[in-house]
């Protein structure tokens, strides 16, 4: 069997769910799972809805939260047999009143806690994954709805909760290998879960590809497939670099690597429970279901190209730690990074001298805090607006001249920090915004201007 999972862009619409339905329909004879994100922005618009209630404005809220019903309803309305609209209806009306309900409650209370906030946005996939059930059944297919929350179990961290993997491999067993087994397509809602105790919790944002990816290692799956709104992974973002090639097949830790650094397609936790499976994962374009994708496997593929992407991500802030006092001296990193974790701040990219640090967040929530008291052992100087950019593949490491090759291509552009050893995977490095285009630009002609066709489409 496997396991398709379907993003919000491949079923914003009731022309996008009436083509995912023929994919799946033609697609009958591999046994398919099914699993859904929220229909096009629904869940961006849940949370907005929730923030204009908490902020006072109930009505606005409410406003809001019809305008999202009549579009479900509208959708829906186009895409299900006759025979099947008056259900979909009556989902739709329990649905609605139960997120009316919510967001009064939350417009009482005047703030969102995490548990409301999961209970709100699970909202997208339950009623996306009806709908989809729905069309697939006026298709032909034999689908059954499976509402994730019975199978997904996690702790109780709302909003980021982490799968209790043994819990889930037990109901998958009890609740969706029979479907699978009597010829059944079962429909999954993507990103939401339970905690033991039945409450709705949430895998976290792009939390869809880690169900699918759950569900296929439970259920040991031939194939995990991803099906986005581009051919596959590429070899750069296409809305920043229309050069960019489609990678045929590359290493789960590369796609790991890719996903962490920036790339769009896949969500980073997607690759841990496939990889302790050796299940691979195929990246699909529901608009054009025939391109073969991006195959992503366990083993290295040899190839003549070592590099396999020029990722990016934007928003950073680069903080400078400058103190003497670090000069032979031992613990001064300690006392840096845990001014760090006292105020819950991750840090990607780190580059030292002898009296100096340099540091990158992608969260500045909490920086006018750590500013202040680092000021107190050293000079601290944040630097806004700025850029990483990885060049990912699999060896880069131990390839001589990537280094070279990149500095060359790089010549006219101010290089803020760099980084290669903390993987093997990568060369990282830090420009100014303004630069970005132009170094991805410089990077991916250099790196891909002649490339090896059996690994680049």
């Amino acid at each position: 069997m496997i396991v398709m999972k379907f993003g919000g862009s491949s079923i914003e619409s009731a022309e996008a769910i009436q083509r995912v339905a023929g994919i799946v329909a033609g697609r009958a004879e591999r046994r398919p799972l099914v699993v859904v994100s929220a229909m096009g922005k629904t869940t961006d618009r849940l949370l907005d809805i929730g923030r204009t209630a908490i902020a006072g404005n109930l009505d606005g809220a409410l406003s809001k939260l019809d305008d999202l019903r009549r579009f479900h309803a509208i959708e829906a309305g186009a895409v299900v047999s006759p025979q099947a609209e008056p259900a979909i209806e009556a989902h739709l009306e329990s649905h609605f009143r139960e997120l009316a309900e919510l967001i009064r409650g939350l417009s009482i209370l005047g703030e969102m806690s995490p548990r409301s906030i999961d209970a709100l946005s699970s909202y997208g996939e339950r009623l996306s994954s009806l709908i989809i059930t729905e069309a697939l059944r006026a298709v032909g297919v034999v689908a059954e709805h499976v509402d994730s929350r019975r199978v997904i179990v996690t702790d109780e961290r709302f909003s980021a909760a982490a799968p209790l993997r043994e819990e889930i491999d037990k109901r998958l067993a009890e609740h969706v290998q029979p479907l699978i087994d009597a010829g059944k397509t079962p429909v999954m809602g993507g990103f939401i879960a339970s905690t033991m105790a039945g409450i709705t919790s949430t895998l976290g944002r792009g939390g869809s590809d880690y169900t699918a990816s759950l569900v296929g290692a439970g259920l040991s799956a031939e194939e995990i497939q991803v099906w986005t709104d581009v051919d596959g992974v590429l070899t750069a973002d296409p809305s920043l670099l229309s050069a960019a090639r489609r990678i045929r097949v590359m290493s789960f830790a590369e796609a790991s690597e890719l996903a962490y650094f920036g790339a769009r397609v896949l969500h980073p936790s997607t690759m841990l429970p496939a990889v302790r499976s050796n299940i691979p994962i195929r990246v699909l374009n529901s608009r054009r279901p025939d391109i073969e994708g991006t195959l992503i496997v366990a083993e290295h593929q040899a190839g003549q190209s070592i590099v396999k992407s020029v990722v990016y991500k934007e928003n950073i802030t680069v903080v400078e730690v400058l103190s003497t006092r670090m000069l032979m001296a031992h613990g001064f990193l300690a006392r840096i990074f845990e001014v760090f974790d006292r105020h819950q701040t991750s840090v990607d990219m780190v580059t030292t001298s002898e009296v100096s640090v340099s540091l990158t967040i992608d969260n500045t929530a909490r920086l006018d805090a750590i500013v202040e008291e680092l000021r107190q052992i050293a000079e601290v100087t944040p630097f806004f607006g700025q850029s990483m950019v990885c060049v990912v593949g699999d060896n880069i490491r131990y390839t001589p001249g990537i280094a070279a090759k990149l500095f060359t291509a790089l010549e006219s552009i101010n290089i803020r920090m760099i980084s290669q050893g903390a993987s093997r995977l990568n060369i990282s490095l830090v420009v100014d915004e303004k630069e970005l285009h132009a170094t991805v630009e410089a990077l991916h002609k250099t790196f891909f201007s002649q490339v090896d066709e059996a690994v680049f489409a």
